[in-house]
C-alpha cells in the first residue's frame, strides 16, 4: 500500500504539469455546465455535476446536448 503511494507521488511529480492541465479542463467545463443548469434551473443536473467527475465529458454532453435555452425572458417570469 504504502510503495503504491510512493509511486504515485513520483508519477505525479514526473509529470505534474499533465495532471494539472487535465483539472484546469475539468474545472473550466464543470464551471460552465454549473452555470447553464442553473440558469436553466436544473437542480438535479446541477447536483449531479457537483458529485460526479468524468474530465468534462458529462459536462460537455450537458452542455451541447441536454440543455436547452430558455425561449422566456426575465418580464415574462416576473409576470
Amino acid at each position: 500500500m504504502m510503495g503504491d503511494i510512493q509511486q504515485f507521488v513520483a508519477y505525479y511529480q514526473q509529470h505534474e504539469f499533465i495532471f494539472m492541465l487535465i483539472i484546469l479542463w475539468s474545472l473550466v467545463w464543470k464551471g460552465i455546465a454549473l452555470w447553464k443548469a442553473g440558469r436553466n434551473n436544473n437542480p438535479v443536473w446541477f447536483v449531479i455535476f457537483m458529485v460526479v467527475n468524468l474530465l468534462g465529458v458529462l459536462e460537455i454532453l450537458y452542455i451541447f446536448i441536454f440543455s436547452k435555452k430558455s425561449t422566456t425572458t426575465h418580464e415574462e417570469i416576473e409576470k
